[in-house]
C-alpha cells in the first residue's frame, strides 16, 4: 500500500477548499434569489426577524458548501488511483452497472432512496418548512407571534417524523446488508486484481 505524500494531502485539501468556495458561492446566490422574491412577493417574509431570514439563508448554503466540498475531493481522490485499485474499482463500477440494470423501476427507485436517504431527509425537511411557512403566514386573523409558534411546532413535528423515516431507513439498510453478508467476495476481486497487476506490471502496463 502507497502512503500519501505531503503534497498529496496538500492537493486533497485544496480540492475540498474550493469545492467548499463553490458550493458556498452558489448556495449564497440561490438563497439570495429565493431572499429577493420573497421580499418581493410575501409581505409576511419582510416581517420575519433577521435571524428567521439569515437561517433560511443557511439552510441552502450549508448543505451545497458541505456536498460540494467532498464531492471535489472524491474527484481528486479518484484521480490519483493507480494500479490494482484503479482496477479494482473499474470492475466494482461494472458489477454496480450491471447490478443496476437488472433491477425493476421499484427496485431502482427503493436502491436510490437507500443511497440518498440523508439528501432526501434534508431535502424534505426544509421543503417541509417552508410549505407550512407560506401556508400559515397566510393566515389574517392570528397574530405574527402565534404565527412563529406554530411554525414552530411545525418543525419540530416534521423532525420527529424525520427521524423516525430515518431510523426505518437505517434498520431497513442493515437487515439487508446482513442478508447478503454471506454472498460478499470482493475478497476473492482483490486477489483477482492483484494478480491482474502483476501481469500488467510485467508486460510494462501500469504506471509507477
Amino acid at each position: 500500500m502507497k502512503l500519501l505524500t505531503q503534497e498529496q494531502f496538500d492537493a486533497f485539501d485544496s480540492a475540498a477548499r474550493r469545492g467548499a468556495l463553490e458550493g458556498t458561492v452558489f448556495g449564497g446566490a440561490l438563497s439570495f434569489g429565493m431572499h429577493r422574491f420573497a421580499l418581493s412577493r410575501y409581505p409576511s417574509y419582510r416581517n420575519l426577524t433577521p435571524s428567521l431570514k439569515l437561517l433560511g439563508g443557511l439552510l441552502f448554503t450549508v448543505p451545497l458548501l458541505a456536498i460540494q466540498a467532498e464531492r471535489r475531493g472524491l474527484e481528486y481522490d479518484q484521480s490519483q488511483w493507480v494500479g490494482e485499485n484503479l482496477l479494482f474499482t473499474d470492475k466494482k463500477e461494472l458489477e454496480a452497472r450491471k447490478h443496476w440494470e437488472s433491477l425493476s423501476t421499484g427496485q431502482k427507485i427503493k436502491e436510490w432512496g437507500m443511497n440518498h436517504q440523508y439528501s432526501i431527509i434534508l431535502g424534505g425537511w426544509a421543503a417541509g418548512i417552508a410549505t407550512s411557512s407560506a401556508i400559515i403566514f397566510r393566515n389574517k386573523y392570528q397574530s405574527y407571534p402565534q404565527k412563529v409558534v406554530q411554525v414552530r411546532m411545525w418543525a419540530q413535528g416534521i423532525t420527529v417524523a424525520l427521524m423516525i423515516a430515518a431510523g426505518v431507513l437505517t434498520a431497513n439498510q442493515r437487515q439487508e446488508k446482513m442478508e447478503h453478508r454471506a454472498e460478499d467476495h470482493s475478497w476473492m476481486n482483490v486477489l483477482e486484481t492483484r494478480e491482474r497487476e502483476k501481469q500488467l506490471e510485467q508486460a510494462g502496463y501500469v504506471r509507477s
